[in-house]
């Protein structure tokens, strides 16, 4: 099973330069990085894409644009 850091889903948010809603973002996250993979960031560990979704959300890591949200580079910690 893969395991990728959260900033990587945001590196390709930030690439991507278009907003999401939690489904089009589940579907980038899984054409991007497979339906198996899971996800790990400083704080937490094997979440599923849903779950990242909703610890990113929840970190404030997301904001509004038009047609959904995206993330802003500043907000990746670079470690």
């Amino acid at each position: 099973m893969n395991r990728i850091h959260g900033h990587e889903v945001m590196h390709m948010m930030v690439n991507s330069s278009e907003g999401y809603s939690r489904d089009s973002l589940r579907s980038a996250i899984h054409n991007n990085f497979g339906e198996e993979t899971r996800f790990f960031t400083c704080s937490s560990d094997n979440m599923t894409a849903d779950d990242l979704i909703s610890f990113l959300e929840n970190k404030g890591k997301f904001h509004p644009v038009e047609g959904g949200f995206t993330t802003d580079p500043a907000k990746i910690c670079n470690h």
